[in-house]
């Protein structure tokens, strides 16, 4: 005699087979969705100076006068420094100058009998009258001698949040650098720079000597030798001592 099975086990058996269909599928589901710490990360990851990024603004480039109650007149010394600031803002400006002279203050007439020898000083370095822009700037110590500020917009290069230890040395599982790591090289790198547009562009090349060229390119028709003939002389030998 053959016992048929009943239909709830047959539903139990259905249930069970599903569920670890399910399970499995959640599984290999959860393997492709959670990526490995190489998916994750790439070099560029660990390259401090994406982590410390060199940046180009606009800053002030300031020089200041000190001015005592009783002078009237700017030294030679002075009028140099004043002069070579304004070459300094043709070259690494756009040649405007602002002056900021003192209101309220103690030396405020020693100011005022200076300032028309600061522009003449800069006009020296090259500064056009149009390009000096004279402002005041309130001084609350009425006993207090202010300075004249030069001031001129530049470009210039930094590098910010050095010093930053999160995390301070502690190593990693994945042997990865610590946040501080490159930012003094990179804060070095952005200080030497003399012309922070370097760091955007390269520098256009500067014409060809068409006469040299006209040269090597003669010598070599004739397969003579283009380079330059070392003539031994003077200081060539090895000293003896």
């Amino acid at each position: 005699m053959s016992i048929l099975p009943s239909p709830v086990s047959k539903y139990t058996g259905y249930a069970g087979r599903t569920a670890v269909f399910i399970c499995a599928a959640l599984v290999l589901a959860a393997c492709q969705t959670k990526p490995s710490y190489v998916e994750k990360h790439s070099i560029a990851d660990f390259d401090y100076r994406k982590r410390h990024p060199i940046l180009i603004s606009e800053v002030p480039e300031n020089l200041d006068i000190p001015v005592s109650g009783d002078v009237r007149t700017i030294n030679g010394s002075m009028k140099n420094a004043v002069a070579a600031f304004g070459r300094q803002s043709k070259e690494d400006g756009n040649g405007f100058v602002e002056v900021l002279v003192p209101s309220g203050s103690a030396n405020e007439a020693a100011v005022r009998a200076i300032s028309p020898q600061i522009r003449a000083a800069l006009k020296d370095g090259g500064v056009s009258a149009s390009h000096i822009v004279m402002r005041t700037y309130p001084v609350s110590d009425m006993s207090a001698s202010a300075p004249v500020r030069l001031s001129f917009m530049r470009m210039r290069s930094v590098v910010r949040n050095c010093g930053n230890w999160p995390n301070a040395m502690n190593g990693t599982p994945e042997n990865g650098d610590y946040h501080n790591f490159g930012c003094a090289t990179q804060a070095n790198l952005a200080a030497m720079v003399d012309q922070p547009a370097d760091l955007l562009r390269p520098r256009p090349q500067t014409p060809a000597d068409a006469e040299r060229t006209k040269v090597i390119l003669t010598k070599n028709r004739e397969g003579q030798a283009t380079p330059g003939k070392y003539i031994y002389g003077v200081g060539a030998q090895v000293s003896s001592f």
